[in-house]
């Protein structure tokens, strides 16, 4: 029987409503998966559990069988709330290129809304491929409790694929929006599952599962995929290897075998967890007055030599531990330095070691010691401590420390601050390989490309900055091409057609082709210059950052970009705004400019949640002149993990934007050090986006501000703070 709307709609609103309460509430212990299911997921086969992950857990879920090749993408975002990404070849079923499968796009959503907690069971609530085209939509609440210390049950119902309904698949729709209409609809199945842990290695499961792996299309085609389950039975052996890996083979209705391996990382559980750095220097207490009366009086400030000589020597031993000095002021009582962190990627490392450091090089009299962190030239927070503190607190735990600091915004004009010697200007580069991999395309599958990438920067005074990078592809599958010939899906207009015709940089909707022809800036072998720039930054006011760069931005525009931020540093709050008149690059990456030119600006809202959580609104104008906002929602972790998810909608309409029928994404940074162990602030990070559409782009422009200065203030930095002593 059909639900009533008002009971569609209630649990249409159990998934949110669950989000917003267990945002603020901690999740104790949860229920923790013993193995993946094929949609990347904790659960059985096919059918889902209420288990979590690991809090911030990341990997990949590769499986095969008849029916599917799944590549599933998934991140534990909260202790209750299990994310996913999913990329899959659907046998059985076609589409125009008549192939018999097709490639698809989903999503998917699981909430724990509760624990075990005595004979109470684990219940999660699940939103299934509500954000694709449907193939696999389905909606589930579902109960999971411990039997055995070694067997678990679960028991669900169903509604969709999980109903053995599937749903009724719009043939004209652009996919990428929800569909709320459909959910928790169509009639419900029960479903259930039974593991089987027999031992801290092998896990057996067994399910009773309603999916008939049939896909209907509103115009009227279906289609089978692969054959009908004969059994609605499914089993499964899951083997780990390590901490990370996981292998299983499955059967499906008793006469369908698959396999599927899964990897899982925790940015908890680094490699190394303590990291391979060397110790740092301990601090060095002051004698007692009587055997340093000299250093005690403060006479020694009045030597025009003394500071000249300590600012040399702590300057010495800071770039020792990777730091910079860039300027000092010290007096009698006071001292302060201006530090640019090269190492750690936990900037209250970088300030421990630096307070270390000054008990060793200041005179006894020296109490009161300013930490000011800066980057790009722009002092960006002051941390001010006693020395007495860091003297009798060096043993103790970080907290303590912490709570005997003070941070403040730190102030851009100092009076008798002293630029070090040599700290300006300043020379850098480096030759190293670069890889550029593609993924979640439903036409290509996954590309790459390779080749080598030298770049420079020279910074010319504290805050002026050129830099330049020039590249060099070695090989990869990642040919030029011109975009998609309206009507003709899977066709594609030769770069020699699209470079002579000028009107194609239109699409037929109107819109300018602002990144939709991405692929023209792709299979060059002559070298490119996929940036060159100066920039320049500065800090009018305590709380106020500036930016201008200019110069080739990205690799598909040039031009000017100017960006002011209003963060203060102990603030969770920030506001930026950005106007950028850029002017699209020729395809060969070069010097030479198309005659496509724009202006686009946002003004932006930051704010800093607990646990890491940062939320980022910008509302403004897009490449291809269309206005609209994006909302991002990151999570980054102590050690230097980030993961993020946005969207970005705007006055097009889901026509004019194309398929997806909005711009959406997953971005992912890791610090190279939480693999090797060695202390460092590069990162391997990626933007996980299945198409690239006109819509809602922006230009990709180099040192963002807010992006600059959030590592030194309240959040970020006491996130960290459990690093100071290390």
């Amino acid at each position: 029987m059909r639900p009533s709307r008002l009971t569609r709609q209630l649990l249409a609103t159990t998934l949110p409503a669950a989000l917003i309460i267990g945002a603020g509430v901690a999740v104790a212990d949860p229920m923790l998966a013993r193995n993946m299911s094929s949609y990347g997921l904790p659960g059985g086969v096919d059918t889902p559990t209420a288990e979590t992950l690991p809090d911030g857990s990341l990997g990949a879920t590769v499986s095969l069988s008849e029916y599917a090749r799944r590549g599933n993408v998934f991140f534990q975002a909260l202790p209750g709330l299990t994310t996913v990404l999913r990329y899959g070849r659907v046998d059985g079923i076609q589409d125009f290129r008549q192939e018999g499968f097709i490639s698809d796009r989903s999503a998917d959503l699981r909430y724990q809304v509760v624990d075990e907690d005595g004979w109470r069971p684990a219940v999660a609530v699940g939103l299934q491929d509500f954000l694709g085209t449907g193939v696999y939509s389905g909606e589930y609440v579902v109960a999971t409790r411990n039997v055995t210390p070694t067997v678990r049950a679960s028991l669900g119902l169903g509604w969709g694929v999980l109903a053995g309904r599937p749903r009724v698949i719009n043939s004209g729709d652009q996919g990428g929006t929800p569909n709320v209409d459909q959910w928790f609809s169509g009639g419900a199945r029960p479903f259930g599952s039974v593991s089987w842990q027999v031992n801290d290695r092998l896990n057996l499961v067994a399910e009773y599962s309603n999916d008939i792996y049939r896909a209907r299309y509103s115009d009227g085609s279906e289609f089978q995929q692969g054959s009908e389950p004969s059994s609605r039975l499914n089993f499964g052996a899951n083997y780990h290897v390590g901490r990370n890996y996981e292998v299983g083979v499955y059967t499906i209705g008793g006469d369908t075998v698959g396999a599927q391996l899964t990897i899982a990382l925790n940015p908890r559980d680094a490699a190394f967890p303590s990291g391979l750095e060397r110790a740092p220097a301990p601090v060095r207490p002051r004698p007692a007055p009587a055997q340093d009366p000299e250093g005690w009086s403060g006479a020694w400030s009045q030597d025009p030599t003394a500071q000249p000589a300590i600012q040399r020597a702590l300057s010495d031993a800071m770039a020792a531990e990777g730091q910079v000095l860039e300027s000092m002021v010290l007096t009698a009582t006071r001292a302060e330095v201006r530090l640019r962190n090269q190492r750690f990627i936990n900037q209250p490392q970088a300030i421990g070691r630096t307070a270390r450091l000054m008990t060793r090089a200041l005179p006894a009299s020296v109490e009161t010691f300013v930490i000011t962190s800066t980057s790009d030239g722009m002092p960006t927070s002051s941390v001010t401590l006693r020395r007495s503190d860091i003297e009798r607190l060096e043993n103790t735990e970080a907290g303590r420390i912490a709570a005997a600091s003070t941070l403040t915004d730190a102030s851009a004009n100092v009076a008798g601050l002293v630029q070090t010697p040599d700290a300006y200007p300043r020379f850098r580069w480096s030759l190293k390989p670069y890889v550029e991999i593609g993924i979640f395309d439903a036409e290509d599958g996954v590309t790459h490309e390779a080749g080598a990438e030298a770049r420079a920067s020279y910074e010319i005074m504290p805050g002026l900055i050129a830099t330049g990078a020039l590249r060099q592809r070695a090989f990869g599958d990642i040919g030029q091409r011109g975009p998609g010939i309206p009507g003709q899906r899977g066709q594609y207009f030769s770069p020699e057609e699209y470079e002579s015709r000028p009107e194609l940089e239109t699409t037929p909707e109107g819109v300018p082709r602002v990144r939709s022809d991405t692929r023209m800036y792709t299979g060059n072998f002559s070298p490119v210059i996929p940036e060159a720039t100066l920039a320049w930054y500065a800090k009018p006011s305590d709380a106020v950052y500036t930016r201008v760069t200019v110069g080739l931005l990205e690799r598909a525009y040039g031009g000017v970009s100017a960006e002011a931020l209003w963060k203060p540093a102990t603030s969770p709050l920030g506001f930026g705004a950005e106007i950028n008149r850029v002017r699209k690059r020729d395809f060969d990456q070069l010097l030479d400019f198309r005659d496509y030119e724009v202006t686009t600006g946002h003004v932006s809202a930051y704010y800093e949640f607990r646990q890491g959580f940062t939320a980022q609104l910008d509302v403004g104008q897009y490449l291809a002149g269309d206005v609209g906002a994006t909302v991002t929602v990151a999570r980054e972790f102590a050690n230097g993990w980030r993961v993020g998810a946005y969207a970005t909608k705007t006055d097009l309409s889901a026509e004019e934007f194309g398929e997806g029928s909005f711009d959406k994404g997953v971005t992912l940074s890791i610090p190279l050090g939480w693999a090797t162990g060695q202390p460092s602030r590069d990162r391997v990070s990626t933007n996980i986006r299945s198409l690239s559409r006109d819509g809602g782009s922006r230009v990709n422009v180099n040192g963002q501000l807010y992006d600059r200065v959030r590592g030194a203030h309240t959040v970020d930095l006491y996130e960290g703070w459990g690093r100071f002593w290390r």
